[in-house]
């Protein structure tokens, strides 16, 4: 095993869950055929809501799924985590589960936004509207963030570091990026990181048209139109590897992981800061050791809100200077909408794809650009053209920003 300065990650799996497609192969093709899987909600009541679509998972049923009986007992959160993990495993080509010794030298980071929150929701509804005298005897464990973690390791046998990351939007990011730095710096050699979400409830949908940030209509990156996000659910979750542990076992080795940065603004919990979102891709791009000019595409946080596009498109032009203009952008929020804490993950599998099949995909639904907002966003089409180094952004309300940068396996 090579020694912690030089040791180098790898991703040798990817899993993901989304409204567009269950497994990475559905998903792909969708977003290659420019699917949008923003529809009207029919998993929650909203007959008295302003907001009435959501990219919910279509046609989801856990029992169909195959998933392991302690799971059918979790929130639809963990069981997303445990649908996009159990993918990430079996494309490593990895033993499971693992054995003692093993796993102690592999982590499971899957974070999410707000946890079993639709678990609550109903809770609190037998409760206060219902006036059951008690709750689900599992209501606890199926709540708190750290059960979709707990769940994967008891189902794999990874006994080292094992905890949820909660960083809102950001949270996939920053999951996949500590696991980055555990294996870089020699405490495992391998582990599991993303983040799972599953929120669309009626109780959370009135939450956010309270902070008059959702779109009636649709979610449309960086156009003139835009008038808003819309929420999502899913899971995307990466297998990160050791890079010669990778090649002792013969793995199928599908990117190197060159860099990553996180900042906090420090500012304001809604309005973004250039300095943050800037810093946070300076930081990954020399974590790299990589110029503005070998990033072939960035997949941005693009989440349709004013602000946040001007802000991130000014933070690239800040980081990018003249390369700003002739860099590919796209937000595949427009297809797959925002699945807030879990879309780093959906979103890193979306770059690791590009990479593959030197795709671009699109920004979908994009008429003519919003104010500020002057860059090359792949409007409604793809592209097929080289693709070797990627950028993924997350940026979450409370300045909370996450950045990973992607490249080819190492030779």
């Amino acid at each position: 095993m090579s020694n912690q300065q030089t040791r180098r990650v790898v991703v040798t799996g990817t899993g993901v869950i989304s409204s567009i497609g269950i497994g990475v192969d559905n998903f792909w093709s969708a977003i290659k055929q420019h699917e949008c899987g923003i529809t009207d909600a029919k998993t929650y009541n909203t007959e008295d809501l302003q907001i009435k679509i959501a990219g919910e998972v279509k046609d989801f049923d856990p029992k169909e799924e195959g998933l392991p009986k302690q799971f059918l007992m979790a929130d639809r959160y963990s069981q997303f985590a445990g649908i996009a993990a159990r993918e990430a495993v079996k494309q490593s080509g990895m033993t499971m589960p693992l054995s003692p010794e093993d796993g102690m030298r592999a982590a499971a980071i899957i974070g999410s936004g707000v946890g079993g929150i639709n678990t609550l929701e109903d809770s609190y509804r037998g409760l206060f509207e219902l006036k059951k005298r008690a709750t689900h005897p599992l209501t606890l464990l199926k709540t708190i963030g750290s059960s979709a973690p707990a769940h994967v390791s008891i189902e794999y046998g990874i006994k080292g570091p094992c905890f949820g990351v909660v960083s809102a939007c950001s949270t996939a990011t920053h999951s996949i990026g500590l696991v980055y730095n555990m294996i870089k710096s020699g405490m495992v050699d391998f582990g599991l990181g993303g983040a799972a979400e599953a929120s669309l409830a009626w109780g959370t949908t009135r939450a956010w048209q309270g902070m008059r940030v959702l779109s009636p209509v649709g979610l449309y990156p960086f156009s003139k139109h835009r008038n808003g996000t819309v929420l999502a659910e899913g899971a995307g979750i990466l297998m990160l590897e050791e890079y010669e542990h990778a090649v002792e076992r013969g793995a199928n080795i599908l990117a190197e992981i060159k860099g990553f940065g996180m900042t906090a603004d420090a500012a304001d919990m809604v309005n973004p800061d250039i300095d943050g979102t800037a810093g946070a891709m300076e930081l990954a791009l020399k974590d790299a050791d990589l110029s503005p000019s070998d990033i072939d595409y960035i997949n941005a946080h693009g989440t349709a809100t004013v602000v946040n596009d001007i802000n991130e498109t000014r933070s690239i032009k800040r980081v990018f200077g003249n390369r700003a203009k002739d860099t590919p952008i796209s937000s595949t929020k427009s297809m797959h909408g925002h699945a807030l804490g879990a879309g780093g993950g959906i979103e890193a599998i979306a770059c690791l794809k590009a990479m593959e099949d030197n795709y671009l995909p699109a920004t979908i639904g994009f008429d003519e650009p919003g104010d500020e907002c002057d860059l090359d966003y792949i409007p409604n089409e793809g592209r097929s053209t080289e693709v070797n180094y990627t950028m993924s952004n997350s940026f979450a309300f409370g300045g909370l920003n996450a950045v990973l940068v992607f490249g080819p396996s190492p030779s």
